[in-house]
C-alpha cells in the first residue's frame, strides 16, 4: 500500500517518529538504527511497510530500503513478529544481521529479546539462502567495506575455488585486521587463504 513517506519530522523518539505528508501525520516506528540516521534531521524521506493486523494497523519505517526488505525477509520468519524484527535491527545493524546470518552465528540473534535458540536457528536456516542470492546478485544488502571491491574479487575467486562462502566470510574477518584500506585481490586472497587452510 506504501513504499515511502517523504516530509518533515514532527516528532522523534528512538522507537518512533511522526511524519507529516500531504498535511497528514504519521505515526512510524522505527529500529534504533534508522533513528540514528535521522535523528539530526527535520525532514527527509522513510521506506515504510504497512503491516495489519486483527487489532492494529501499524506503519514501519526504515532510512534505508535495504533495511527494509531484511525487516520484510525477517518477519517472513516464523516466531518472528514486527516488533521482534524491529529489536533485531535495533540490536544490530543491517550489515551484522547478514553477516550473523551467513556465518551461521545463531549466538547473536539469541542475545535479542524474544529470540529463543529454535527461533535463531530458523531464522537463519530460511534466511541464508535468500541472503546469499542478495549478495550473488550484488543486490546491495550485504556488508560494505571501503575495500568493498576488492574483498568482492576475492570473494568470488574463492568461492571458485571450492570454498563455502560462510568460511570466507570468517576468513575475510580475521584477516580484515592485517590489511590496510588500499588492499589490492591478491593481497586479500593471500591473507584469506591463510586463515582458510588454518581452518581445516
Amino acid at each position: 500500500m506504501f513504499a515511502y513517506l517523504k516530509g518533515a519530522f514532527t516528532h522523534k523518539t528512538p522507537t518512533s517518529l511522526v511524519i507529516e505528508a500531504g498535511g497528514v501525520g504519521y505515526e512510524v516506528h522505527i529500529s534504533l538504527n534508522t533513528y540514528a540516521k535521522v535523528e539530526s534531521m527535520d525532514k527527509g524521506m522513510l521506506w515504510v511497510q504497512f503491516i495489519v493486523r486483527e487489532d492494529s494497523q501499524t506503519l514501519y519505517g526504515f532510512a534505508e530500503k535495504p533495511e527494509k526488505e531484511l525487516f520484510i525477509h525477517l518477519i517472513s520468519v516464523s516466531g518472528i513478529g514486527p516488533n521482534t524484527a524491529r529489536l533485531i535491527l535495533s540490536g544490530m545493524t543491517p550489515d551484522a544481521v547478514n553477516e550473523a546470518i551467513l556465518n551461521e552465528d545463531d549466538i547473536s540473534f539469541k542475545r535479542v529479546k524474544g529470540v529463543g535458540p529454535k527461533t535463531a536457528k530458523r531464522l537463519i536456516v530460511e534466511l541464508k539462502d535468500k541472503v546469499e542470492r542478495i549478495s550473488i546478485a550484488g543486490g546491495g544488502v550485504i556488508p560494505t567495506h571501503s575495500s568493498n571491491t576488492t574483498r568482492q574479487e576475492a570473494l568470488s575467486a574463492l568461492v571458485a575455488l571450492g570454498f563455502q562462502r560462510a568460511q570466507i566470510q570468517k576468513a575475510m574477518n580475521k584477516a580484515s585486521g592485517a590489511l590496510d584500506e588500499e588492499a589490492d585481490t591478491e593481497a586479500w586472497i593471500k591473507a584469506s587463504l591463510q586463515q582458510l587452510t588454518g581452518q581445516r
